[in-house]
C-alpha cells in the first residue's frame, strides 16, 4: 500500500507530505523543479551545505514556491518569465534552467551567507534526459532530481535498516526516521528489502519502471530537524547493504503511464 507521498518543490530543502500528487513523464507535479546554484554555476545541494534542511519551500498554483526558515520572512516566488537560461552544473552534466527573480536569490543568499541563485526548470520534457547508460532508456526525462524521476523506499526496509543500526556502534543515533532518505513516495506491507527484486510496479492507476537502486550518499547522515550530522546510516549500510561499491537504500522509478497516486493505493507487483 502507498504509505505516504512527499514533494520537494526546491532540491535539498524540506517538502511537502501530500494526500495525492500528479504523475508527469518527469515525476511527481511541482517535485525538484527549483535548485539553488553557486556563483560557478553548480547546484548546491545538502551535501556541501547542510543547513538548507532547516529551510522549508511549498507549492503554489501556477507552479511557484512560497519559502520559509526561522528567523527570516516567509517569501512567495512566482515561476520566471523565460527571457533567458542560466547553465547548471549537475553530476557532470549542463542543464539550462531560468534564474528566478532577484529578490528570491537575495533571500537564498542571506541565508546560507554566501552568493547564490534561484533557478528553475521550465521544461523537463526537453531540458534533461536521464544521462545514466544503460538504467535510463531514450526518451526518459528528469527535473532537477539527482538522476530519476522518483525515489520509493518502504517502511519495512527502514524497519530492517534500524534494527541493524541498533546493534551497531553507534546505536544512540536510531531509530532513523524516513526523511533522512527523502523519498517520493513511501510503500507500507512489504517484506524487508523486497523492493530489490522489482523490476515494473503499478501504484493505483499508475505503472512504473524499477529503474535502479538508490546510491546513497551524506545527505542520509543529516538530521533533518537539526542539519547535524552523525554516522548512521551509512555506517551501518556499508556494511550491510553494500552492492557494487554502493550503499542502497530505496529504488528509482521512471513513470511508464500518467496519472494520480494517492496514500492508501494498493501497489501492485507487475513484474
Amino acid at each position: 500500500m502507498l504509505h505516504s507521498i512527499h514533494v520537494h518543490p526546491v532540491k535539498a530543502l524540506r517538502g511537502q507530505d501530500l494526500p495525492e500528487a500528479e504523475v508527469e513523464p518527469w515525476g511527481l507535479a511541482g517535485d525538484r523543479r527549483w535548485a539553488l546554484i553557486d556563483e560557478a554555476g553548480k547546484i548546491v545541494t545538502q551535501r556541501e551545505r547542510p543547513r538548507l534542511a532547516l529551510a522549508a519551500a511549498a507549492s503554489l498554483p501556477g507552479g511557484g514556491i512560497r519559502v520559509s526558515a526561522s528567523g527570516r520572512e516567509p517569501l512567495s516566488v512566482p515561476v520566471p518569465e523565460p527571457v533567458g537560461t542560466t547553465t547548471a552544473a549537475w553530476l557532470g552534466e549542463k542543464i539550462e534552467t531560468v534564474p528566478a527573480t532577484p529578490g528570491a536569490s537575495e533571500w537564498f543568499s542571506a541565508y546560507l551567507g554566501e552568493r547564490v541563485t534561484l533557478v528553475h526548470l521550465d521544461d523537463p520534457a526537453h531540458r534533461r534526459p536521464i544521462d545514466d547508460p544503460p538504467y535510463g532508456l531514450p526518451g526518459e526525462t528528469v527535473t532537477l532530481a539527482d538522476r530519476y524521476p522518483l525515489l520509493l523506499t518502504t517502511l519495512a526496509s527502514l524497519h530492517a535498516l534500524n534494527s541493524l543500526i541498533a546493534q551497531g556502534d553507534h546505536p544512540d543515533e536510531g531509530p532513523l526516521p524516513m526523511n533522512r532518505f527523502r523519498p517520493n513516495v513511501v510503500v507500507s506491507g512489504t517484506a524487508p528489502w523486497a523492493e530489490d527484486d522489482w523490476e515494473r510496479i503499478a501504484i493505483g492507476e499508475v505503472e512504473f519502471r524499477v529503474a535502479k537502486t538508490s546510491g546513497r550518499c551524506v545527505v542520509t547522515t543529516t538530521d533533518q530537524a537539526t542539519a547535524e550530522r552523525g554516522k548512521e546510516p551509512l555506517r551501518t549500510l556499508g556494511r550491510h547493504r553494500r552492492i557494487g561499491g554502493r550503499l542502497i537504500f530505496g529504488q528509482n522509478l521512471v513513470p511508464l503511464t500518467c496519472g494520480t497516486v494517492r496514500v492508501g493505493d494498493p501497489v501492485v507487483l507487475l513484474g
